[in-house]
């Protein structure tokens, strides 16, 4: 009987991490290009995912509830944000804008771990939306879980979001034969500026 309630704990966390984290947003297209570009791909995967659990778990634990009455961190977050997406979104126009910059590689040396895993880092934690997702909305429905169950709800969640982030990453360069050609690229840059710009703005007039 308890075996069964922590299975169905699990399986919820599974469940609504699944359906939240498949949205297109920043950071899966971030995971997808450096999926595409064969770039320190496990470790932007292993940031992606880790950073997933520990929100949820620091939701289940009662921080949610915290910033569900912090009106002005969640502003200093989306102003943050805004910025940085806005930053992206901008060099990703002017990747699309550049016929010798449209290869995944650019013919630029390869980016150094440290500065890719500070750019997962900022996708995840700049993004005031991971926030409302993970700490808010999870953390609530984590929290509401019976006794134990709420860790395995954690661990469901998890799992799902260590599941979509590979496929992501590791299934991104299945895609290779298509995006053989520059035009490919350019067309994988301007949606990557378009989404990034529309995100700035809706977090600015929110």
């Amino acid at each position: 009987m308890i075996l069964g309630a922590h299975a169905s704990s699990f399986v919820t966390g599974f469940a609504v991490s699944g359906a939240l984290i498949a949205a297109i947003g920043a950071q899966n297209m971030f995971v997808l290009r450096q999926g595409l570009k064969r770039e320190h791909v496990g470790t932007v995967v292993l940031i992606c995912a880790c950073a997933d659990a520990l929100l949820v778990a620091v939701g289940v634990a009662g921080l949610g509830a915290v910033l569900g009455r912090a009106p002005a961190l969640s502003r200093a977050l989306a102003l943050g944000g805004a910025a940085f997406l806005a930053w992206y979104g901008v060099g990703a126009l002017r990747r699309a804008l550049e016929p010798g910059a449209l290869q995944p590689t650019s013919g630029q040396p390869p980016s150094s771990l440290r500065a890719i895993a500070g750019k997962t880092a900022a996708f995840t934690f700049l993004n005031p939306h991971v926030y409302l997702d993970t700490v808010v909305l999870m953390g609530s429905i984590g929290a509401a879980q019976p006794g134990v169950g709420r860790w395995a709800f954690v661990a469901g969640a998890a799992t799902a979001s260590g599941t979509w982030f590979a496929a992501l990453g590791y299934g991104a360069r299945l895609l290779g034969p298509l995006l053989a050609r520059p035009i490919a690229w350019r067309v994988l840059d301007g949606a990557v500026a378009v989404i990034m710009l529309m995100l700035a703005l809706g977090l600015l007039l929110r």
